[in-house]
């Protein structure tokens, strides 16, 4: 006989647990480890989990309806998929598009974001990346101080909004990955602790206390984290999560927990008939992240690449304050295109010591390219993007180069159209206190790359939410369609271009000159010339026929190879030789 499914929860600190649906209360039968457990709630229900006679909300609650600290609504799952014949595109084929939610659109929910989904198909991409949906304390945030891992943020929408957004994306052939953040917990709303030893007396994060990954009762929290994994892929059929900053998931373990949960998220490929990966986020620079498990890795997909930004974007913007001081010529491009790392066991200025080791052989789609995302604009005092600090020229340059290159491109939403609206770093805590701490780290935080606390927007005003919403009516004007167009026959000639989607890191040739600030990269049968000083000047003509170019060229005839080709400034050009040859561009 079948046994009913059951409500459990794991709380090996309480001396009992009962359920409380409003005045109703239900006793939780003790069992092994430290689980309650009961019959089902009803669907719909509001509920608070009582320990020892404080309620709580569910840690494994699939919504806050009413915030973090408000009562948890058991949610039954009766949601109509028809996507079985979607297959997401693989990595090596990809254009990642990072979004952000409440600023995508003015409405900044997640029915709102899905009207915007065909100009994402006309763009080109075929990922999108959603920033963390698990809710935090307030209505506006980046989804990085989440408490309930398990509930989707109620400013965006319910559960069911969710599964209609990736169920639309989806329909739009494009896959959809989400931002889940385990090496931390937020500081308001976070009631893990009350529950069981799910952080650790050991290590110790920038956010707080780190979680207990290797010490004591620690299987059941790692199960919490690969269950939860486990929950966005099978429940609301995200094709591949990025995990946060995985370099703060302190595990001495024999398996280590991003092992684990590549593992755990692999294994439903066959189960579900579809792809699926995991890509994290970590500044070590170390290959092991998506080495192989049999080679010692830990199997994950792939990793950001930030040597590969802060290149280009001390090159572009000449900032040298901060980590920055480790970048800034073009030999850090030039090796970040060819080594993947810029820092593979070098010494870096900004740490006093020697960082990251070799990548190996490994594909260039093992790495993440990027001129843009979350943390690069948004933890800028005045959260600038690129076309606030550079010119048009030179951001061109660095568009071309990520999306040249032999790397996964990641676009940040807005940077297609160059978008007028910074990206700023916002909160809502309902603290006070927390509040003004959030003000004052963000002061001490900027004082390494010496901007002015005054410039600094408080994170807590409404408006410094507001201001970094997109301007979607600057698509039809100039310069910002000019913009768009150039990256539409981008991300187009990349698609079209074997060459340009190979991942062959061993097959980018090169050359540069330090003084007169030109850089030349080679990928088969593609050729990219930037010209990032404020001089004219004569290089040889590369072969093939010039298939994009700023400023725009007329398209002439091929010319012989090395005939002598003008470089304006602060330009950049594109060649294709034969027959890949981009002549609808």
């Amino acid at each position: 006989m079948t046994q009913a499914p059951k409500f459990r929860v794991w709380a090996p600190k309480a001396k009992s647990v009962s359920i409380a649906i409003g005045a109703h209360l239900r006793s939780a039968e003790a069992e092994p480890g430290g689980w309650y457990s009961t019959e089902l709630l009803p669907d719909g229900a509001d509920y608070f989990v009582r320990l020892d006679g404080r309620d709580r909300p569910d840690p494994r609650s699939r919504f806050q309806p009413a915030g973090v600290h408000g009562p948890s609504r058991f949610v039954v799952d009766r949601f109509a998929w028809q996507d079985q014949a979607f297959r997401a595109p693989p990595l090596s084929a990809a254009v990642l598009y990072e979004l952000h939610v409440g600023t995508f659109t003015p409405e900044g929910t997640l029915a709102a974001a899905a009207h915007k989904l065909p100009h994402l198909v006309e763009l080109g991409v075929t990922h999108v990346e959603l920033m963390p949906l698990a809710s935090f304390p307030g209505r506006r945030g980046w989804g990085y101080d989440g408490v309930a891992l398990w509930a989707t943020q109620p400013a965006y929408g319910t559960p069911e909004d969710v599964k209609r957004f990736v169920a639309s994306c989806h329909a739009h052939g494009l896959a959809v990955l989400l931002d889940v953040v385990y090496n931390h917990l937020g500081p308001d709303g976070n009631y893990l602790a009350e529950f069981g030893p799910y952080f650790s007396a050991r290590y110790k994060t920038p956010w707080g206390a780190a979680l207990n990954l290797d010490e004591a009762g620690s299987d059941e929290v790692r199960q919490f984290f690969v269950d939860n994994a486990r929950m966005w892929i099978e429940e609301y059929h995200f094709d591949g999560l990025r995990l946060d900053a995985v370099h703060e998931l302190y595990d001495a373990s024999a398996r280590h927990l991003l092992q684990e949960l590549s593992e755990a998220v692999h294994a439903l490929e066959p189960v579900l008939g579809k792809p699926l990966c995991v890509i994290a986020e970590s500044d070590q620079n170390d290959p092991r992240l998506t080495r192989a498990v049999e080679a010692g890795g830990y199997g994950l997909d792939a990793q950001w690449s930030d040597d590969f930004h802060h290149a280009l974007h001390a090159a572009l913007s000449g900032e040298q304050s901060g980590y920055y001081a480790d970048f800034g010529r073009l030999e850090h491009i030039a090796r970040a295109l060819t080594d993947g790392f810029v820092y593979a066991g070098h010494y870096s200025t900004s740490r006093r010591r020697r960082h990251g080791r070799p990548l190996g052989d490994a594909s260039g789609h093992r790495l993440l390219g990027y001129l843009q995302n979350h943390d690069q604009v948004g933890n800028r005092a005045r959260g600038e993007r690129i076309g606030h600090l550079v010119s048009e020229g030179r951001a061109r340059i660095g568009a071309a180069l990520v999306l040249t290159s032999a790397f996964v491109p990641l676009l940040f939403q807005g940077e297609e159209w160059g978008a007028s609206a910074p990206f700023l770093y916002f909160t809502d805590h309902q603290n006070a206190e927390l509040a003004e701490a959030v003000r004052c780290g963000r002061h001490d935080e900027f004082a390494q790359f010496g901007w002015d606390p005054k410039q600094i927007p408080d994170p807590q005003a409404e408006a410094t939410f507001r201001r970094s919403q997109l301007d979607w009516s600057e698509l039809e004007r100039a310069p910002f369609k000019q913009r768009l167009a150039f990256y539409r026959a981008l991300i187009a000639l990349r698609k079209r271009t074997p060459d340009l989607l190979d991942g062959r890191r061993d097959r980018v040739q090169v050359s540069f000159d330090e003084a007169a600030r030109w850089l030349r990269v080679q990928r088969g049968a593609a050729t990219v010339l930037a010209n990032l000083g404020e001089r004219r000047l004569e290089l040889p003509r590369p072969a093939g026929e010039l298939a994009i170019s700023f400023p725009e060229r007329t398209q002439a005839s091929p010319a012989p190879e090395r005939t002598p080709f003008l470089l304006e400034p602060e330009s950049c050009y594109i060649f294709v030789a034969g027959a890949l040859k981009a002549a609808d561009a």
